[in-house]
Order: structure tokens, then C-alpha cells, then sequence
């Protein structure tokens, strides 16, 4: 029987065979070996300035501190200034020749300030072009004494500026590179300085993985200090939530709870009470007991960072009837006009706009008890606009105004910020007090579409 091309005796074909840990591990390091010194050969990366915030720099002062920055860029500059001095400093061989061996060691050092990975395949390079420039063998073959600290500043430079990888990649192919140049030149020369570069390049790349590995970590180290660090300041300021929680539980729902037992209790205390008395307890305790189940869902806020809002909805203007109503209760005098086409707006402006409107009137009930009070809402084409105006305390009432802290007005111009808007608060000229809002509403599509037409 004859067995298809590209199939086994398993009746698997090749192609989709399983590969050996081997075969997949060579595949990963070929592809490593593409990635680190082959697809990066032209990649433009300058040599940025240091830091003057760590090591010796921080000790200095002045413009010192300022040029300290490019200490990299001078030491890499001497570094290769000292390869083409050892390369050129040699008196059997011209002054043409001395200078082409130094500029060919000095070359890659520069280069790699600004393109290592090109720099290293130059150094290579570099040697093969000086070494025949040299009519008589030295005794340093195949690297000359210019190349061999040249190709060492390079290795160690560009391990630097890469990965621990790429050195490795880069040791292992000076090591081919001085055997293939062994075995072109056969027993022509006695001995080669190949091993000698290994083997101190190998302590210098040693040298800077550990410098890489110490670093690496350090990163790991700061990102989880930063990271606990972050953690402990949200612990913090939970618990501060929750004492806050607990202070507000125990002061203000235990009096709340307070004023809506009394409210409940108190006509029964008096004797055939009128029906005004008997209601004006009942909005007592109803507001009350509307103010304990906010006061909780509140504390579930603060207390809980996690806390899901109520599937109850939020207020909106539809509901400014009935909060106005319930002012009136209080002996407030409340009018409203609505001008423009109602239309629904987005959850959050109805729901800052009914609060504004509460708090604009609560404000009024506090500092002007028994004033009038006057609520004005303007659906305009760019948004809603608010304005609560009422007018002075009366001379003769018997209600005292009781003081504030501010907060309501506060709160009021954070919700308008929080939508953009903007918002005016101050006495009017008949000495009352007046609180405008503009909120910004964006337009629905079809009235974009047809204004941009």
C-alpha cells in the first residue's frame, strides 16, 4: 500500500505533527535572536539624559547638577576616545593607518548612543575591516588591541541599553564570530585572543544583568509600594467614612426618630385637638420619617464603598408638585411658572434640578421664615434654567430665622459643576435672596441634524 506524501505510519501529517520541547524551544531562540538583533538593527534610539536625583548628582549644586544629565554621553565618549588611542598608537604602521584603525574603533562606541543594536554588528564589522589594514600579525588576532577594548565597550554598552537576552546573543556570536575567523585563517597564526574577550566580556555582562535584574526589581518594589500605599489611604479613608457614618447614625437619626415619635404622639396628649394641629404633626412626622430613610441611604454611601443605590427611583421635576405642597404645609407662600416645552431631560439634571429647588426653599424656610417664595422653571433648546427667588422676612412674623453653616449653597454649586452649569446666589435689590441656575442639556439628534442643516 502506498503511503501518502507527507504522512506518517501514525496517519498524521507532518505539518501538524507535535513538536519536541527541543525543536520549540530552538524555534523561541531563533525568534528571540531575530527580535533583539535583527528587527531592531535600524531602530533609533537616543541615549536619553540621566537623572539628577540619584547617585553622585544629588550632591552637586549649581551648573554642575545641570551638565551632571549627560554624564552617560561622556563616559561612553572617553570610552571610545581610549579605544582609538590604543588603536592608534602604534609606530611600525603609518599615520594613515593609525588613523583608520582609531576612527574604526571609535565608530561603534559613538553608535551606540544612538543606535546600539547597530552599533554592535558595526563593531563587528569594524574588525574585519581593520585587521587586513595591519600588514604584520601583532600577536592580537583577530582582535586588535583598538578593537578588542572597542568590541568590550560596545557588548557591555548595548547590554546595558537592551536585555539580558540580547547580551547573551551577542556573547554567543563574538564566539562564533572569532572561531569562523579561526577557521578561515587555519594554522596561519598561533593563537587567537578570542577566549580572552569571552571570557572578560563575560564578567562585564555578568556585571550588567545583575545591574538589570536589581533594577527590575526595584520597579517591582516601588509599583507594589505605590500600589499599598494606595490601598492603606482607602482603608484610611473608609474608616474615616464609617466613623462619620456612626456619628451621623447616633446623632441625627436618634432625633429624627425622636421629633416623628413626639409628632405622632402629641395629639393625643391634647384634648379634642383642631384638625390643623392634628396635620400639621402628621407632616411632621412624615417628614421625619422621609428624612430617616434618606439619612440611611446616605450612611449606606459613606459606609460602603461598594454600596448599589436603591432600586427606588430618584426624584425628579415631575415630583415638584408634591415637594412644593409640602412646603405650603409649613405657611410658606410657594408659586411656580414653567415656560418653554416640558420635556424629559437626563436623570442627573432632573435629579439636581428637584434638589436645587429643595434646598433653594429649605434655605428660604431657615433665613426668611414666613417670606414668599417664588420658583420659576425654563425648558430653552441648550438646557434648563432654575430660578428661586423669595422675598424679605416679614417685620411682624413670630418665626425666627435659625442659623446655617453655608452648606446648602455649597452643595448646590457642586451638583451645577458637576453638569457644567452655572449658578448665581445673592441678596435681590427688595432685600429678599434669588438663586439662578443654567444646566446644559445636549441636544437630541434629529434637533442637531436639522440645526447643522
Amino acid at each position: 500500500m502506498t503511503i501518502p506524501h507527507g504522512v506518517g505510519s501514525g496517519g498524521q501529517s507532518d505539518a501538524h505533527r507535535p513538536r519536541s520541547p527541543e525543536f520549540k524551544a530552538a524555534v523561541g531562540a531563533l525568534r528571540g535572536l531575530r527580535q533583539d538583533l535583527i528587527s531592531d538593527l535600524l531602530a533609533y534610539r537616543p541615549l536619553p539624559p540621566t537623572s539628577v536625583d540619584r547617585g553622585l548628582s544629588r550632591v552637586l549644586s549649581g551648573r554642575l547638577r545641570e551638565y551632571a544629565v549627560w554624564t552617560p554621553h561622556v563616559l561612553i565618549t572617553a570610552a571610545g576616545l581610549l579605544a582609538m588611542i590604543i588603536g592608534a598608537n602604534r609606530n611600525d604602521r603609518g599615520g594613515g593607518t593609525n588613523v583608520l584603525i582609531g576612527l574604526l574603533a571609535l565608530t561603534p562606541v559613538l553608535l551606540t548612543m544612538v543606535r546600539p543594536v547597530m552599533a554592535f554588528w558595526a563593531s563587528l564589522v569594524a574588525t574585519a575591516m581593520a585587521y587586513p589594514a595591519v600588514d604584520a600579525w601583532d600577536g592580537s588576532w583577530p582582535w586588535l588591541a583598538g578593537g578588542f577594548v572597542c568590541h568590550l565597550v560596545v557588548l557591555t554598552v548595548v547590554a546595558a541599553r537592551t536585555r539580558p537576552r540580547a547580551a547573551a546573543w551577542m556573547w554567543l556570536l563574538t564566539g562564533a564570530y572569532g572561531l569562523a575567523w579561526q577557521a578561515a585563517a587555519g594554522t596561519h597564526y598561533h593563537r587567537s585572543n578570542t577566549v580572552e574577550l569571552l571570557f572578560v566580556s563575560a564578567l562585564s555582562l555578568l556585571a550588567v544583568t545583575v545591574w538589570h535584574i536589581r533594577r527590575d526589581a526595584q520597579r517591582t518594589v516601588t509599583a507594589q509600594q505605590t500600589v499599598t500605599a494606595h490601598e492603606r489611604s482607602r482603608r484610611t479613608l473608609l474608616e474615616e467614612r464609617t466613623t462619620i457614618a456612626r456619628e451621623l447614625h447616633d446623632v441625627v437619626a436618634h432625633h429624627m426618630s425622636v421629633v416623628a415619635i413626639q409628632a405622632e404622639a402629641a395629639p393625643y396628649r391634647v384634648e379634642n385637638p383642631p384638625p390643623e394641629l392634628e396635620k400639621a404633626f402628621a407632616t411632621i412626622r412624615e417628614n421625619a420619617v422621609a428624612a430617616l430613610t434618606e439619612l440611611r441611604r446616605v450612611l449606606g454611601v459613606v459606609r460602603a464603598e461598594d454600596y448599589e443605590a436603591p432600586d427606588a427611583p430618584q426624584p425628579t421635576l415631575a415630583d415638584l408638585d408634591g415637594l412644593l405642597d409640602n412646603v405650603r404645609g409649613t405657611g410658606l407662600s410657594v408659586d411656580k411658572a414653567v415656560t418653554g416645552a416640558v420635556r424629559e431631560l437626563p436623570q442627573g439634571v432632573e435629579l439636581s434640578a428637584y434638589r436645587i429647588v429643595q434646598e433653594a426653599l429649605s434655605n428660604t424656610l431657615r433665613h426668611a421664615p414666613g417670606a414668599s417664595a417664588r420658583v420659576e422653571i425654563g425648558y430653552v433648546l441648550g438646557g434648563l434654567g432654575l430660578r428661586v427667588v423669595n422675598g424679605p422676612r416679614p417685620e411682624l412674623s413670630l418665626l425666627k430665622p435659625s442659623p446655617g453653616a453655608g452648606h446648602g449653597i455649597t452643595g448646590m454649586r457642586e451638583r451645577v459643576s458637576m453638569l457644567n452649569g452655572e449658578m448665581t446666589a445673592g441678596p435681590t435689590d427688595e432685600g429678599g435672596y434669588e438663586v439662578a441656575v443654567f444646566l446644559p442639556v445636549p441636544l437630541p439628534e434629529p434637533l442637531r441634524d436639522e440645526g447643522g442643516a
